[in-house]
């Protein structure tokens, strides 16, 4: 699993629209589909349905984001760790 895609993720259940996400990371609203395709794709599960002209997450694309949260912080803090500036 990519974090990019998690982050994707991540910003669809904070924000609930793909044009939100787009501007939030700097990308196109079709970047963001495509890269929640990906991750459903690569999960085998539906992430996300249709809620009118919106998009929200299934049950299984809310439980991905919540480890979202924890796998970011993770990749975060070991980058933070390994970068040669951080105090020891």
């Amino acid at each position: 699993m990519d974090t990019r895609r998690l982050q994707f993720l991540l910003e669809l259940s904070r924000h609930g629209s793909m044009r939100a996400v787009a501007d939030v990371l700097g990308t196109t609203t079709s970047t963001v589909s495509q890269q929640i395709a990906t991750l459903a794709k690569e999960t085998g599960a539906p992430l996300l349905e249709p809620d009118g002209r919106r998009v929200r997450l299934t049950p299984a694309g809310r439980r991905l984001a919540e480890h979202a949260v924890t796998i970011l912080a993770a990749v975060e803090a070991a980058r933070a760790a390994l970068d040669p500036g951080a105090e020891p």
